[in-house]
Order: C-alpha cells, then structure tokens, then sequence
C-alpha cells in the first residue's frame, strides 16, 4: 500500500515553540503542506541563530569568543535546535502507511516509548516515557508499530509543555488510525525545569493521560488500557 500523507496532525499555532517554525509554515503556504526545508533553508536558520545565541552569551557576560570551551558553542547550539532537539518544528510528519485491520478490533498497544522533550517554559529537558494504546474497527486501519514511535519523536521534538505534548501525540494517532473506536496516551516524564532550578527537587514525575472513545466511556477498555500500562514506570 502506498504511503499517504495525513493531513490536521499539526493542531497548534506555527510559530509557537511547539508548533512547526515560521520558515517551514511560509514554505508550506506556497508549496503546500507536504513541503519540507531544503538543506540550504535549514543552514541560513542555523547561521542566524549562531549569531544570535553569540549574542545572547555576550549579553550574560561570557567571552565566549575567547573561551577554547565555548568559541563554537553558539553554532553548536543552534545545530542542536535545528537538527536534533527542535527538529519536529523543521520538518512535517512523514508518510505513514496504514493497512486495514482485518477484522482485529482489540487493543493495540505500545508501551515504554522513549520520550525526549523541552519545556517551552525555559528550555530544559523533558524525558520519560509514553504509552499509546488504539482499538481500531473491524473495517478500519491500523499503523506499523514504529510510526507510534515517530509520532511521539516528532512532536516531542520541539518546545513543549507535557500536557500539550499528550494531546498532539493522541491527535496524530485518531488522525492515522483511521475509523479507531478510541485512543488513549499517556505521559509519565520528569522535568529538568523542577530538579535543577527553582524548588530543585530531584526524582519526581508528572503523569498525563488523554482518553477518547472507549478508553473514556468503557470501564472495561479503561481498565485494560491501565493494565497494560502497570510494570512500566519512569526510570
């Protein structure tokens, strides 16, 4: 089956920290929504922001441009941002191919997935990790277990705060499991934002879950879904 295109996964504002970025929205205005930034569109944004992380150290006092340790720190932040920690607001969600259930109408289940995230607040990471469970219909679609896996990379690459990281990941999954009876995610992750400034409190986790369809309205899809969870906990 040929991979498709799913449109309405992107249910925030371009822009915002964890929407897609401004460059990427004014591309895909022109060419549409399955347009991508070339190499070279990605290198002028990571040449701008050097120049603007230099300034920020300079700002703070760093003589960064004399420091052997932090001379090319500026461009190797802004690589990072672009390339690997924000990386989900340069790029759209790739094709996804989805297959028809063939009458399985259980729950499908992953759980234990990697998640890597910042918070948008003051960018300071994010980890922990997500479980995603979907009941499609005897007549619907059902997705390759990894894509699970690159919903959650796409979306949590970028700014973010949990609950909203927990809403987009469950979008994207009612969007690409077409004529699922319901979805169900759930974040378990700690905060670096608590451990390392502020309170400073070390070793605690924040829990979010978006339930629709059966999860929310059947005790018994409920219950199995929160099974299947249980033995996963956040390391």
């Amino acid at each position: 089956m040929a991979k498709k295109f799913i449109d309405g996964t992107e249910i925030v504002k371009a822009g915002y920290a964890n929407g897609i970025s401004t460059q990427l929205a004014e591309k895909q205005t022109i060419d549409g929504p399955e347009a991508t930034l070339t190499v070279e569109e990605k290198k002028v944004i990571i040449e701008n922001a050097t120049k603007a992380f230099g300034d920020f150290l300079t700002a703070l006092g760093c003589d960064w441009e004399n420091d052997p340790n932090s001379s090319d720190t500026p461009r190797r932040v802004a690589k990072a941002y672009v390339n690997d920690l924000w990386a989900g607001r340069y790029e759209p969600l790739s094709k996804i191919t989805a297959f028809p259930s063939d009458g399985y109408d259980g729950i499908v289940f992953e759980g234990n997935i990697p998640v890597t995230s910042m918070c948008s607040h003051h960018h300071q990471s994010i980890t922990g990790r997500v479980h995603i469970g979907y009941v499609p219909s005897k007549d619907g679609k059902v997705v390759g277990l990894s894509k699970l896996n690159r919903i959650v990379e796409q979306f949590a690459r970028r700014g973010a705060i949990q609950e909203q990281l927990t809403v987009a990941i469950h979008n994207a999954v009612d969007k690409i499991c077409e004529g699922n009876l319901g979805v169900g995610v759930m974040i378990e992750a700690g905060h670096n934002c608590v451990s390392c400034r502020g309170i400073k409190h070390q070793g605690a986790s924040m829990k979010t879950a978006k339930l629709t369809g059966c999860f929310l309205n059947e005790d018994s899809a409920r219950a199995e879904f929160y099974e299947f969870v249980k033995g996963y906990s956040c390391k």
